[in-house]
């Protein structure tokens, strides 16, 4: 119940560093899992061959777990963060808005500097 807990509570979190650490809590607790089915094959509380059927369920969703995890950390290297929106058209090209933008920066650049060579 806590391996699904934790994967529960992690896509809660919608950081990928908090899923990953909520993921990787959950490979522990299916560790531990697989470590009681070792105990109960020492205590004979279940037939062997269940125990065995069990664990490799067990390793199988361990793999699951790890693909998973490998998969958040690959979302945040990916294309996926990237955003994709396409330009909206305001009637003016972008060299035109930069010309714009750059001109009171240049003015002001241009004052500032004149300011500091007057002292």
């Amino acid at each position: 119940m806590s391996l699904t807990n934790n994967i529960a509570e992690g896509h809660g979190r919608y950081h990928y560093l908090e899923q990953i650490k909520f993921t990787l809590q959950a490979r522990g607790s299916l560790q531990e899992l697989i470590d009681d089915l070792n105990v109960c094959d020492d205590g004979h509380y279940l037939p062997a061959d269940e125990i065995v059927s069990l664990k490799q369920q067990g390793w199988r969703v361990y793999q699951l777990v790890n693909g998973y995890i490998r998969y958040l950390r690959e979302r945040k290297t990916g294309a996926s963060v990237a955003l994709r929106e396409s330009t909206p058209a305001y009637g003016i090209t972008d060299d035109e808005l930069d010309a714009i933008l750059d001109e009171p920066i240049q003015r002001f650049s241009d004052s500032t500097i004149q300011r500091f060579n007057e002292r």
